[in-house]
């Protein structure tokens, strides 16, 4: 393993702000990992210090191919993460869409430009992504479609759902829409939690890395392989939403991943003054959900609950 800073930048008031690497093996530059972008995303860096861990492991044990380079960067916004902060604290810009980036521009565009110059010749790369609304997602694997998606690669993650999202105006400055753009093989998996560790989604995410890894042929012998699954494809404008008639205090009764029929209660919507339910949220369809709302307040008009309806 080599420890590489990829990117550096002065700082006037704290620490040099470095992005830090962790490279395996040598030749094709074949794998990058990239964790957490956004200051509240633990759950994506602790995922990519486990890995770091275990492949080193594996390296020790002889059991990685030495003609392939993996790239893993843990975090690639350490400033924003040690104040507490999701976005560049000084002008709550995200670097997540500031990609290809500019090596003149703002600050946070030339550290995406930094990043990127470091990852974008990869032939595979996974992003460690949160999502930009508050919630849960059932763990899954996510393609931008851009017109050089890769299903069938995906489904080498041997995860359940392999999600394709038509990319709206403001994703083509994603990582993962511009990986795609220099052919790349991009994937974003979710596993579940941002700013918290959720022992068994982070241990989910770690063996469906290492088991694409194995696919790939850059692990010999993964140390836990994990069963497969036939992944369904879901396109997101096909997803159902569960939208809330009116605003309060939001108490859940099903979580991301439950299988639930129409007209099951998600959630109820709590008065925040009075303490009576203003309103319950019900399935629309039978199904699965997808996503769910997971903040203590919820706004009018907002969709609470995405459902894949099988």
């Amino acid at each position: 393993m080599k420890r590489e800073i990829l990117f550096s930048m002065e700082s006037p008031y704290r620490d040099t702000f470095r992005i830090r690497g962790y490279r395996f093996g040598e030749g094709e530059q074949t794998l990058a990992i990239v964790g957490a972008m956004r200051g509240d995303e633990i759950q994506q860096q602790y995922i990519c210090s486990q890995l770091v861990r275990e492949l080193s492991d594996l390296e020790n044990q002889g059991k990685l191919a030495l003609d392939h380079q993996i790239l893993i960067i843990p975090s690639a916004n350490p400033f924003s993460m040690n104040i507490g902060k999701r976005f560049w604290a000084m002008d709550n810009t995200d670097i997540n869409r500031m990609f290809p980036g500019y090596n003149l521009g703002e600050t946070t565009q030339r550290i995406a430009a930094g990043l990127f110059e470091a990852i974008k010749d990869f032939k595979y790369g996974i992003q460690l992504a949160s999502f930009y609304v508050p919630g849960n997602f059932i763990p899954h694997i996510r393609i931008q479609k851009t017109g050089y998606e890769d299903i069938e690669t995906a489904k080498l993650f041997g995860m359940p759902y392999v999600s394709l999202r038509k990319p709206k105006p403001f994703d083509t400055t994603l990582l993962n829409y511009n990986w795609q753009i220099w052919e790349c093989k991009a994937y974003s998996l979710y596993s579940g939690q941002n700013d918290e560790i959720s022992s068994p989604e982070a241990a989910s995410a770690i063996k469906t890395v290492l088991h694409f890894m194995q696919r790939l042929g850059l692990v010999n012998q993964p140390k836990r392989p994990i069963a497969d699954y036939n992944s369904i494809v879901v396109d997101e404008e096909e997803l159902v939403s569960a939208v809330t008639p009116t605003a309060g205090i939001f108490k859940r009764v099903r979580n991301a991943g439950d299988i639930v029929q129409k007209g099951d209660v998600l959630a109820r919507i709590i008065d925040p003054y009075e303490g009576h339910v203003k309103s319950e949220i019900i399935s629309p369809v039978d199904g699965v959900i997808f996503f769910s709302h997971n903040k203590a307040l919820c706004l009018q008009n907002t969709p609470l609950f995405k459902i894949y309806a099988e």
